[in-house]
């Protein structure tokens, strides 16, 4: 996919300003390690995000902005915090629920002073390829079906596999979630078109 420019933007904190709702937003969730960043960099094609040091310790929403080459139009990723590390206590995992709900439910939250965020087009589900069936990945499923959104699962680090182990492996993915597994390598570039094929049509640009 050619693209024109990629830039993060800003990182939003528990009570910072929530993205506004004049470029489609897409969720990235998925545990910590997943490989988050490294795909946005993929996307980006060049490094625009930069990998925590200790894992779980980032308690913020980092927005990035992509524009479409050919004047296709542009989209936000919003980058979620990792899941399945619990650093900092209840205290930092309170503070992650408040903000994780600010963002997918802003009628609930927003204020007056604080208004145009309306909420993500979709969301996508990053599971690592060489680690199918994990608790913490289909409890993240279960709370996003919840949320009602266009959701795409794909699964990272498909590089790291044989190709037998790798289709093994994405057949226990799919089996575990019940749903379609894209699997792809932000490192080789492999199974990027049909990634971003559903990362677009999520953003309905």
């Amino acid at each position: 996919m050619k693209i024109q420019s990629a830039e993060f933007i800003t990182t939003v904190g528990l009570d910072g300003s929530l993205p506004v709702a004049h470029l489609p937003q897409i969720a990235l969730i998925g545990r910590s390690n997943v490989g988050k960043s490294t795909l946005i960099n993929a996307l980006a094609h060049r490094k625009i995000a930069r990998a925590g040091g200790a894992p779980g310790t980032t308690r913020l929403l980092n927005v990035y902005r992509i524009q479409l080459a050919s004047h296709r139009g542009e989209l936000l990723l919003i980058d979620l915090p990792g899941y399945g590390y619990a650093r900092g206590g209840s205290a930092a995992n309170r503070g992650f629920d408040r903000l994780t709900q600010r963002f997918f439910h802003p009628d609930r939250h927003e204020t007056p002073d604080r208004p145009g965020h309306t909420g993500p087009a979709g969301a996508i589900l990053l599971v690592d390829a060489r680690h199918p069936g994990l608790e913490s990945d289909r409890d993240a499923l279960v709370w996003l079906n919840e949320l009602d959104l266009p959701l795409v699962v794909a699964a990272t680090k498909a590089d790291r596999l044989k190709p037998s182990a790798r289709r093994a492996a994405l057949r226990a993915h799919e089996t575990a979630l019940g749903r379609t597994v894209l699997p792809i390598s932000a490192k080789l570039g492999d199974g990027l078109p049909v990634f971003w094929t559903a990362l677009l049509k999520l953003a309905g640009v």
